[in-house]
């Protein structure tokens, strides 16, 4: 039965710690996962999580610590001492093991690293090398690979003495006398042949792997590309020295999205809703002070046209009407260009192509807007000029804004920035600039 996390059973264990009732405390977790338990301890301080899981076997307690996130596990490890983060990383993986001491004050994780197991140290060690977002420092030393003049009992054999310290693998890697990488062999394959038949026989050679400075994003693109569950990590010499899995890519994905979604909205740090109120505040003032600003600059333009408002005061009223449309058409161009840039099959040689594309639609449905607004004018105000030099200027911005939203996310991926940036209050300003430009100097020549 799957584990439903309500209030009722959240205030129900709350009691329980308070009451410290550690038999309860292990019934009601008993046939829990671990991950689910991570999530049940968000809603408790680090003092009262730290007495939940010491009631729990330790390598419970080390998936736990494990699933939590990497601000939230900095701050619970605070109350932990050495001698307890050495037992609890000795259960990690080598990559989740190089991601917490990443996380850990540079004293306390040489006092860790000294106290853990001689062969996860050394693996640690090596991978401490990489930057977190390369595949070197997203790989794991863990795997099972065999020699490619072996038989086919000698891999197995090898494997039931590898599997001991590989929790999950989805194929067992061929390499050479000096761990050069030649290919893979399915555990199917394995099962099926003779025992004495060699493995090179049964080996496919022509198998996907990645070099260990290649970006967590290009890996992510590689194996949804490929449709891997796994991928193999190789060196300059193309010698094999670890394996990303797909957990691992699915957690870039959701950083990779969650960066996103928050650039889009004008949030410029990472960012939880449980954070502090500062933190809060602090990642959202600047994209709202870009805001106020651009507010400003729009007033202090309308101001440039004193002379077209006095005469005609109507065409204030239609201010709003030219900045959302501008917005709304550029936000909805950025998005669907920022969509097309995560896609690793763009190219800007077919730019041409796709901004011809974009004049047309912006053509359209720029007539059509035009159209209607002007037929509606002409209902609501019966003022045929206004409504015609209205119409023109709405025209005039969505093409504008069309190509705004088109060209500022290529410009920002030509020059290093995430395009994301483009598609939330960014975008918005520039178009509400843009917009009341082209109104008021539509409404100067032709009023």
């Amino acid at each position: 039965m799957q584990f439903e996390l309500t209030r009722e059973f959240v205030e129900h264990f709350r009691t329980l710690v308070e009451m410290r009732n550690a038999t309860a405390i292990r019934e009601v977790l008993a046939d829990v996962n671990p991950a689910d338990i991570s999530a049940l301890l968000y809603e408790f301080n680090s003092e009262e999580s730290k007495y939940v899981l010491d009631l729990l076997p330790l390598e419970v307690q080390a998936d736990i610590i494990n699933n939590l996130d990497e601000e939230t596990r900095s701050r619970f490890l605070k109350i932990y001492s050495p001698a307890e983060i050495i037992a609890l990383v000795n259960l990690f993986n080598s990559d989740d093991a190089a991601d917490l001491l990443n996380e850990l004050p540079v004293k306390l994780r040489e006092e860790v690293l000294s106290g853990m197991d001689a062969e996860l140290r050394a693996q640690v060690i090596d991978l401490l090398r990489f930057e977190e977002n390369v595949a070197g420092g997203l790989m794991a030393k863990e795997l099972i690979k065999v020699r490619h003049d072996w038989t086919v009992a000698q891999c197995l054999e090898e494997i039931r003495k590898q599997a001991e310290s590989v929790d999950k693998f989805y194929a067992v890697y061929v390499v050479d006398d000096q761990d050069r990488l030649l290919g893979r062999v399915s555990l199917k394959d394995l099962v099926l042949s003779d025992p004495s038949r060699p493995v090179a026989e049964i080996c496919e050679e022509d198998i996907v792997s990645v070099d260990t400075f290649l970006s967590d994003l290009e890996v992510a693109d590689i194996m949804r590309k490929y449709d891997l569950e796994s991928v193999p990590v190789v060196n300059v010499n193309g010698q094999l020295v670890g394996r990303i899995t797909i957990d691992d890519v699915v957690d870039v994905i959701t950083e990779q999205a969650e960066e996103e979604r928050q650039l889009m909205s004008g949030i410029s740090e990472d960012v939880e809703e449980d954070d502090s109120v500062w933190r809060n505040t602090r990642a959202r003032l600047p994209w709202l002070l870009i805001g106020i600003a651009g507010g400003l600059l729009n007033a202090k333009f309308m101001g440039f046209f004193e002379a077209e408002l006095a005469r005609v005061t109507a065409i204030a009223f239609f201010t709003p009407l030219i900045q959302a449309t501008g917005g709304n058409v550029g936000i909805q161009s950025s998005a669907l260009i920022v969509q097309s840039l995560a896609h690793p099959g763009f190219v800007y040689d077919r730019l041409l192509g796709r901004l011809t594309k974009v004049l047309v639609i912006a053509l359209l449905n720029g007539l059509f807007l035009s159209l209607l607004v002007y037929g509606a004018n002409i209902l609501l105000f019966q003022e045929w000029e206004l409504s015609l030099i209205v119409s023109i200027a709405l025209f005039s911005v969505v093409v504008f804004a069309s190509f705004v939203g088109t060209f500022t996310p290529l410009v920002l991926a030509k020059l290093g920035y995430n395009p994301a940036l483009a598609s939330g209050p960014f975008i918005t300003t520039i178009n509400d600039l843009l917009g009341l430009t082209v109104y008021f100097v539509t409404v100067h020549f032709l009023l």
